[in-house]
This record gives structure tokens, C-alpha cells and sequence, in this order.
């Protein structure tokens, strides 16, 4: 299955990764945080490409690279149940 995922994609997810580990400290980010604010996190970075915005300002990656390493956030920590979802309910 592993093979089908587009090697162009994770190497720019690899990247973003990478960025943050050098900001933060590697793998600080299995600690999990907040699921809303990589949620948002991740909507920036998409609003921005929506704008035309290629490239982080901070990065210069691809703001699409930083959405998908936020996406690989939400996943892991659904996954594992790290983090706090802290998600509205109505409930």
C-alpha cells in the first residue's frame, strides 16, 4: 500500500517535518497539543495557497507542505488518542 502514496508529496511533508523539528526540537510534536489548533494551523496554511501564497514566509516551503504535516498530526493523534480533541460538540 505504501507504494502508492506520491513520493513528491511526502518529500515536501518531509520537509515541513524537518522544519519543525529544527524549530521545536524533533518528534515534539508526538507530545500532542490542542487537535484545533493544528486545525487551524492547517486552514492557514490552506487559505494562504487559496490566495496564491506558494511558499511559508517563515519556511519557504510550500504552505500545501505544511497543511499535509498538520494532517499527519490530526491523523496520528486520532489514531493513538494523544493530544486533547478538543472539538465542538453539541453534546
Amino acid at each position: 500500500m505504501v507504494e502508492l502514496l506520491p513520493p513528491e508529496a511526502l518529500l515536501e511533508i518531509a520537509k515541513a517535518f524537518t522544519f519543525g523539528a529544527k524549530k521545536y526540537s524533533a518528534n515534539n510534536w508526538r507530545k500532542g497539543f490542542k487537535w484545533m489548533r493544528v486545525t487551524g494551523a492547517l486552514l492557514r496554511h490552506v487559505y494562504a495557497w487559496m490566495r496564491g501564497e506558494k511558499a511559508d514566509p517563515e519556511s519557504g516551503l510550500s504552505h500545501l507542505a505544511h497543511a499535509g504535516a498538520c494532517l499527519c498530526f490530526l491523523l496520528t493523534f486520532e489514531a493513538t488518542g494523544t493530544g486533547e480533541d478538543d472539538r465542538w460538540s453539541p453534546a
